[in-house]
């Protein structure tokens, strides 16, 4: 194979993984307009047509998913080898895509950021924030980060966070006027604030354990969100009650008596977020990079040992 026609093949893998010719123009380190060229010039090679356009996505053609299903393992496996060939020495860089839950971004992306970009400025992040189950690997993502209990077959994990407390919480406006719940059964008799998954659109059940018991409770009620912007609020605005991980501004409500706890004995712990990538890929310099930056482990790198003074 020659090397114009190994750059045409890697160039349409590109764009097929990330449903972008932006996105994968950015990964390559070309223009939008080159890249465009080197697909016409493939697809012309080729004599058929391999990519569906449009103004606001690209998809394979049959034809086009059948080349991609064959060479794409065969290009991922050519990089796997190069990144264990030059091992961990590898500068991190190029462009790293990470599809994550709205509250890791909170919780430990948004912080870090700054710090991350000064470490490796060779390096673009690209975050989407989807609070759906997407599959990262048939998507173009290098990784994603869930909690735990949500993390896609042959995935390799890697844990971010300690497991999370689930809270049954609501305003004490709302307590006074509809009573305290005080088993799960007494949940009929009240408002329910609730989650619907996006992508699949099922509404999230309510799981409670007590010693040797455990009961899924599904309410109902005003509000369905999928977004904690919504589900938040409504809680505090005493529209229900709201079971949720310890976050989205609830820590905060709860300290300062705009929310009160209830169901407490009732409320199991769940497995906190971990970062995930495909067991099939070698783990990037980038994504390394990326998960020491998330842990901390960078500082522990960056600071040097205090040194003592001879007496």
């Amino acid at each position: 194979m020659r090397g114009s026609e190994f750059a045409e093949l890697k160039a349409f893998v590109a764009v097929v993984d990330r449903t972008s010719f932006a996105r994968a123009a950015d990964h390559l380190g070309v223009s939008r307009s080159a890249l465009s060229q080197t697909i016409r010039q493939l697809e012309s090679r080729l004599g058929v047509r391999l990519l569906n356009r449009t103004t606001r996505s690209v998809s394979p053609t049959e034809p086009g998913r059948r080349l991609h299903e064959r060479v794409a393992p065969m290009l991922r496996d050519m990089d796997q080898a190069v990144a264990q060939a030059v091992g961990t020495r590898a500068r991190a860089a190029g462009t790293l895509r990470i599809n994550t839950l709205s509250m890791a971004v909170e919780r430990l992306i948004a912080p870090r950021l700054g710090r991350f970009a000064a470490a490796h400025p060779e390096v673009v992040l690209d975050i989407v924030i989807d609070d759906g189950l997407s599959d990262i690997a048939g998507e173009g993502f290098d990784a994603g980060i869930r909690v735990g209990g949500r993390l896609q077959k042959d995935m390799v994990a890697v844990r971010l966070t300690p497991d999370f407390e689930l809270l049954a919480v609501a305003s004490p406006d709302y307590l006074a006027r509809r009573g305290e719940p005080r088993t799960p059964a007494d949940l009929s008799r009240h408002d329910c604030i609730n989650w619907r998954f996006p992508g699949s659109g099922k509404i999230a059940g309510w799981p409670f354990r007590k010693k040797d018991k455990t009961i899924e409770y599904f309410g109902e009620g005003k509000v369905i969100s999928n977004h904690q912007d919504i589900i938040v609020p409504a809680a505090l605005q005493g529209l229900g009650i709201l079971y949720a991980y310890n976050d989205g501004g609830i820590a905060d409500a709860l300290a300062e008596g705009r929310l009160k706890r209830v169901l407490a004995d009732w409320s199991p712990t769940v497995p906190g977020l971990f970062l995930y990538y495909s067991s099939r890929r070698h783990m990037l310099p980038a994504l390394r990079a990326f998960i020491d930056c998330l842990l901390d482990r960078d500082i522990a790198v960056a600071e040097p040992p205090t040194s003592k003074k001879r007496r």
